[in-house]
């Protein structure tokens, strides 16, 4: 019987040196040396588990991180990248040729929109965007020579939820892949690859590491996709992991059931406590009724996730006002860390779509993002009011 997911948070991929150390040991090099020229050549050839090359091929530290994250996420293999958005282009581009077709959701975030916007069509790479949250939409986009289709499992930062298991369909019947960012659900709340997903990727910097250190990124799923199709592309590229970055990233899942339970409950709590707010028109987190696809991330997800969004009447300067006015949570664009964090994306996340865009995303000046931390949520509560009261 598979360990649960804290026990593998742990313990997954260990690979202990000869001294027996309990703590995972950080291998910061960069090359590797051999016994003999013919050992050298024969690892050139076929490298066996634990034989490596260069750091930007693979390195033991980084090779448990991948492990533990295939653990946790139930693939059978994972390639780790210098950041959430080298693990996402990597994704794409190693897939994709001139001429192929991508379908994508719109709701993304502004450097993935960035991706598939503007540098997949200078490869003469198509894109056609839809709704994620219209099935009919995703129906009528997918042909039969889309080659991929990309979404953000919970749209950054208006927590749209997709229904992946019915896009997943969909993208079978024309054999396209299937790309899942999964970022804002986390590995704790949601398993793509079980709802029918291909490929997982994750910003590492944000939940995984969840402390603030280091930037890091994975891409999960098949042993034939990530070591024929993925690993190729980025040994070639350079959007490795630094080895050092990877040990920060195994320590930070030591504690990622613990932290994401933690802060998602408080997210809720305090998204229930200001929703009705007289000076917001709205209060946006997944597992709040009145959220527009409730039932199926009450049926998608074991938690709502640990970002709420919420919406000032009076636009930019309120929400201004209410960001200035925050003692404990902090302003800044990161998201998943232990401190909470607020942003307005309009400025900041998502300011170079156009205002068409952004109006059509329903990314208003009155939008701020909030990221709950570990903080007591009776402290958060009383820094929110008194904020929403200076706003």
């Amino acid at each position: 019987m598979q360990n649960r997911i804290r026990t593998r948070s742990v313990h997954a991929g260990i690979k202990r040196s000869q001294f027996g150390e309990n703590a995972e040991a950080i291998f910061l090099t960069q090359g590797f040396v051999y016994e003999s020229a013919e050992q050298a050549e024969a690892r050139f050839i076929e490298s066996g588990p634990d034989e490596f090359i260069y750091a930007r091929y693979g390195n033991p530290t980084v090779r448990m991180f991948e492990e533990r994250m295939a653990s946790l996420e139930g693939a059978e293999d994972a390639f780790a990248t210098a950041s959430g958005m080298a693990a996402v282009y990597a994704s794409l581009a190693s897939v994709l040729r001139s001429g192929d077709h991508v379908v994508s959701s719109k709701a993304l975030f502004g450097s993935c929109l960035f991706i598939l916007e503007n540098i997949l069509p200078r490869y003469g790479i198509e894109v056609t965007f839809v709704d994620g949250t219209e099935i009919s939409q995703w129906r009528e986009a997918i042909r039969g020579d889309t080659k991929a289709v990309f979404l953000e499992s919970i749209s950054n930062p208006m927590l749209e939820v997709i229904d992946i298991g019915a896009v997943c369909e969909l993208a079978r019947e024309s054999g396209a892949l299937v790309i899942v960012d999964n970022v804002l659900a986390t590995p704790v709340f949601q398993r793509c690859l079980d709802l029918g997903a291909h490929v997982v990727v994750y910003s590492a910097t944000k939940h995984i590491d969840g402390q603030g250190r280091c930037l890091g990124g994975v891409v999960l799923g098949t042993a034939e996709f990530i070591r024929k199709t993925l690993e190729p592309f980025l040994k070639h590229t350079g959007g490795a992991i630094s080895p050092f970055n990877a040990w920060v990233m195994l320590k930070g899942l030591e504690t990622l059931e613990l932290r994401c339970e933690a802060q998602a409950e408080t997210a809720l709590e305090l998204a229930a406590a200001i929703q009705g707010h007289p000076k917001l028109t709205r209060v946006i987190h997944p597992f709040l009724p009145g959220h527009s696809q409730y039932n199926l991330a009450r049926t998608q997800l074991t938690r709502g996730g640990t970002v709420f969004t919420i919406e000032f009447r009076e636009g930019k300067e309120a929400a201004f006002r209410f960001l200035n006015a925050l003692r404990i949570v902090g302003i800044s664009n990161n998201l998943g860390d232990a401190k909470s964090l607020c942003t307005h994306p309009s400025t900041t996340t998502h300011q170079r779509l156009s205002a068409e865009l952004r109006q059509e995303l329903g990314i208003s000046d009155g939008i701020v993002r909030i990221s709950v931390g570990l903080e007591d949520v009776q402290d958060l509560t009383r820094d929110l009011h008194n904020a929403l009261d200076t706003a």
